[in-house]
């Protein structure tokens, strides 16, 4: 039997002790710890919105003001901006292509729910809405209950002044006595936002980790 050569010898070698050497570099990343904030519904406990989302509190205090997106995605979910999809305040609702559905990311992001209103009918739904959440202050955060019950007529009248600019979206379970979200646009008329009534809501952290990966160190 032919022994390899030792310049052959010499390859495996250097081989072998490459492949140990990349194995010594892998290390395990360690998880990484995600936290955001989900707004619900006080009344019904439906999901409304996430921290995800640009969100600031008006001047007033009296709402939680929430910027989103126009998007296209696949009726599996997908985002259609990831296949070339673009989406603008024009584009139907059911979306532009077999299959896609086009809409504002937070109101498909966490299934809310159009709700029809006249201006009269929606005089009606607020009053009552401001009756119940007033009731919820003075169990729960009474100090508060004075300042409400004097910003919630120009907080109501921000939405019926340009009532017909807006549009209401209720939660999953379209529970009629819950928050109603008005939607418009801003000036450049393509940026959505929605407006929430800030002491109609509550907050919930989730955390989640993300599983250790392998990789190899630099």
């Amino acid at each position: 039997m032919r022994r390899p050569a030792a310049a052959s010898l010499f390859s495996l070698s250097c081989a072998g002790e490459a492949a140990g050497l990349l194995r010594s570099l892998e290390v395990l990343t360690p998880q990484v710890e995600t936290k955001m904030l989900i707004f619900r519904d006080i009344i019904s406990e439906d999901e409304l919105f996430s921290d995800n989302f640009k969100m600031k509190v008006s001047e007033d205090g009296m709402f939680y003001e929430v910027e989103g997106t126009r998007v296209t995605r696949k009726n599996d979910g997908i985002d259609g901006a990831l296949i070339g999809a673009n989406a603008s305040a024009e584009d139907a609702e059911e979306g532009t292509e077999e299959g896609t559905v086009t809409d504002v990311d937070i109101i498909l992001n966490h299934n809310l729910q159009p709700s029809a209103f006249s201006k009269k009918s929606y005089m009606v739904y607020v009053k009552d809405y401001m009756k119940a959440i007033k009731s919820h202050l003075e169990e729960h955060n009474p100090e508060r209950v004075a300042d409400f019950m004097k910003a919630a007529p120009a907080a109501i009248k921000r939405i019926t002044s340009d009532f017909d600019n807006f549009q209401f979206y209720s939660g999953s379970t379209m529970n009629p006595a819950g928050i109603v979200g008005a939607l418009n646009y801003r000036e450049d008329g393509i940026t959505p936002y929605m407006l929430f009534f800030k002491d109609g809501l509550l907050s919930e952290k989730l955390t989640s980790q993300m599983a250790p990966t392998t990789r190899r160190s630099s």
